[in-house]
Order: C-alpha cells, then sequence, then structure tokens
C-alpha cells in the first residue's frame, strides 16, 4: 500500500471510529447495568489491526479513545477507556499473532479484557476490591458484545479492503 493510500485510511479508519463513538452515545441503551455498552468503535480497531497492522491500529485507538471521551464522556472517563483500551488492545494483538481465533474471538477476548481494566481503574479508585463482584456482570455483556462486534468487524475489514483498493 503507498504511503498515501495509508494514510487515507488511517484518517478513514479515524472518522469512521469517531462517528460509530458518536452514533453509539446517542443510542439509549439502558439496561440498568452500569458501564455497558456495545462498543461499536472498536470494530475500527479491530479492523485496522488486521489491515493496517498494530502500530496504526494503536495510533487510532487511542485517538478516538481522546477524541470521543473529551466529547462524549468528559475527561474523567478516559482513565477508565484508556485503561481497558490499552489492555485489550494488546491481548487483541497476542490472540491475533496466534492465528487460532478468528476476529470474532479476538474482539471477544479483547472485550473481556477491557472490562478487566476498567474494574482494575475503579478498584483503584474507590479505594476497594468490592468492585471486583460485578466483573461477571460485565464479562457477559462483553462477551455478547464482542461477539456482536467481532462480527461487525468482518464487515468492516472486507469493505475497507473494498475501499482501500479503489484508491
Amino acid at each position: 500500500m503507498s504511503k498515501s493510500k495509508r494514510v487515507a485510511t488511517i484518517a478513514l479508519c479515524i472518522a469512521l471510529a469517531f462517528v460509530l463513538s458518536f452514533l453509539e452515545s446517542l443510542i439509549p441503551i439502558n439496561i440498568g447495568i452500569p458501564g455497558v455498552k456495545l462498543g461499536l468503535a472498536n470494530s475500527i480497531t479491530l479492523a485496522a489491526i488486521y489491515l493496517l497492522g498494530k502500530r496504526e491500529a494503536f495510533f487510532i485507538s487511542m485517538l478516538r479513545i481522546l477524541l470521543a471521551g473529551l466529547l462524549f464522556s468528559g475527561a474523567f472517563s478516559l482513565v477508565y477507556s484508556y485503561a481497558g483500551g490499552i489492555l485489550s488492545f494488546l491481548v487483541m494483538i497476542a490472540a491475533m499473532k496466534s492465528e487460532k481465533l478468528s476476529p470474532v474471538g479476538v474482539s471477544v477476548l479483547g472485550a473481556a479484557v477491557h472490562n478487566v481494566g476498567q474494574i482494575i481503574v475503579a478498584a483503584v479508585v474507590m479505594n476497594s476490591s468490592q468492585i471486583v463482584y460485578y466483573l461477571p456482570v460485565l464479562l457477559i455483556s462483553g462477551a455478547v458484545s464482542g461477539v456482536l462486534v467481532g462480527i461487525v468487524s468482518g464487515i468492516v475489514i472486507a469493505r475497507l479492503n473494498n475501499i482501500v483498493k479503489k484508491l
């Protein structure tokens, strides 16, 4: 891929991830479980890992977390988002390297570890280990959203590949 195609693809991924974060902030999903969300923007991160590589995907993910955090959820939530985002990114990279998991499996692992990262930050912020009892609820919801994000990622990978070929 030429340098200009690569830059255009990275910019497209940032824009798509940001738009998905915005759309998700508009969805009034309240199932009575705080902290549960779909994580649709993570489909772009996962697609970027497969299409562009880990350095570019990390940049896309961290920039999206920063922009979405500042515009949609507040500066304090950035701590939670970055903790979950960095941990999940590292696990997704390791899972992808194993070549034994599909994007859906990689996504489920990423979602689970994202929740673990957020629980760790919450335990530190609240100075209480009692928040760990909430982890099973987040892991179940994370597995469901991870499957959905993995399916969407497969579609995004195919579509972005087609777009990049046309550039």
